[in-house]
């Protein structure tokens, strides 16, 4: 008997110390992502860039020796779904660090408990719009001025139309560029003669079109993301709009090329470097980009890789604070993620900094259109 009891405490004792070591070596990273509802394309590509990035990265020995482990939790593009996936991945998998989706309103939701937590946010979105909040949180999106200063570029230098309607949704991120829309196109000699709002599963959108058209407008500028793009290239088809232009936001090629099949030249939308790889030149960013493909392109040759290419990069510089840090503790890895020097990826170069959490500090984008059953630059 006594033997019999100290062969059980001896395997209790080995399994405890095998379950130790184990939590030791593994980097917990929560994603709280829309696989379903409104943000579904581009989130499911950022949940399998962040997957090639951890597979990338835990070939070379994961960090500081502990293997990635990316936890994702499907928000539904509700924000109320994705403050319940935060509290789970902190309470229940006990995460280090969130790399989460494109919701804005989602993590916005959640930022004050995962500020609490002490755990740094690295995101797809826009930053939380509490100041405190916003210490812990890194953007890995462009500033929304970016994709409204492209087209607005475009239209200026390419085109003579002068008269343009703005066509948003009521997300956070929309409603900030549409702000900014207002604000900048007398810069570039552009009247904004109607403002029309939909939603995210609207059907038809000939109402709002149609209005647009009634006041002169010679371009939709749209803001939002997903199948309302290609929604409105039916309706403006649909309506003989023959001379109208859609010019879209930065989205996933796959929405770009239907829209582009429906419309053709006259639908154009903000594209960065990777997603038109065939223009780069020999240099840093293709090289950025040759190395993410490397990855990506086994596992999905027919995906859009745009965005994908932002989880990667968020990936890589985590790696890169962590390497700073010398430490996978969340204050340690928020500080040193400010002390990452500018990091040139595959979607954009990145500056972070003490004073500067949105990490794309200089405009990437070129303008795209759909031709010969491809996305190229529009000249």
């Amino acid at each position: 008997m006594h033997k019999r009891r100290m062969l059980i405490c001896a395997t209790m004792a080995v399994f405890a110390f095998s379950g130790k070591v184990s939590a030791e070596e593994v980097f917990k990273i929560g994603s709280s992502v829309g696989l379903t509802g409104y943000a579904a394309v581009v989130d499911r590509a950022w949940r399998d860039g962040l997957a090639v990035a951890a597979e990338a990265l835990n070939e070379k020995g994961g960090l500081l020796g502990k293997k990635i482990q990316v936890i994702t939790e499907d928000n539904h593009s509700q924000p109320q779904d994705a403050v319940v996936g935060y509290r789970k991945m902190i309470s229940s998998d006990e995460v280090m660090l969130f790399n989460s989706g494109c919701v804005s309103a989602g993590n916005f939701a959640a930022a004050s408990f995962v500020m609490q937590a002490k755990l740094p946010m690295y995101l797809c979105s826009i930053l939380p719009q509490r100041e405190n909040e916003q210490v812990w949180a890194f953007s890995f999106l462009a500033p929304p001025k970016f994709e409204i200063e492209s087209r607005y570029r475009y239209l200026k230098e390419k085109t003579g139309i002068r008269k343009i309607g703005l066509l948003y949704d009521p997300t956070p991120y929309a409603l900030m560029m549409k702000g900014l829309g207002e604000e900048l196109a007398k810069d570039f000699g552009l009247e904004i003669v109607a403002q029309e709002t939909y939603k995210a599963d609207d059907a038809d959108m000939t109402v709002q079109i149609g209005r647009i058209n009634a006041a002169g407008g010679g371009a939709v500028v749209k803001i939002g993301q997903g199948g309302s793009t290609v929604t409105a290239a039916k309706n403006i088809k649909q309506l003989g709009l023959d001379k109208m232009l859609l010019l879209s936001s930065n989205d996933d090629g796959s929405i770009f090329s239907q829209a582009g099949e429906v419309l053709g030249d006259r639908f154009l939308f903000v594209a960065p470097p990777v997603q038109l790889p065939k223009q780069l030149q020999p240099g840093p960013s293709k090289d950025a980009v040759d190395a993410f493909l490397k990855y990506w392109k086994p596992k999905y040759p027919d995906r859009d890789p745009a965005n994908s290419a932002r989880a990667w990069d968020s990936m890589m510089v985590l790696a890169k604070a962590v390497e700073i840090a010398s430490s996978t503790e969340g204050k340690a890895i928020r500080d040193a993620t400010e002390k990452v020097p500018a990091y040139t990826g595959a979607y954009a170069t990145f500056n972070f900094s003490d004073k500067q959490h949105v990490g794309i500090t200089e405009n990437p984008f070129l303008i795209g259109k759909f031709a010969n059953g491809e996305l190229v630059i529009a000249e």
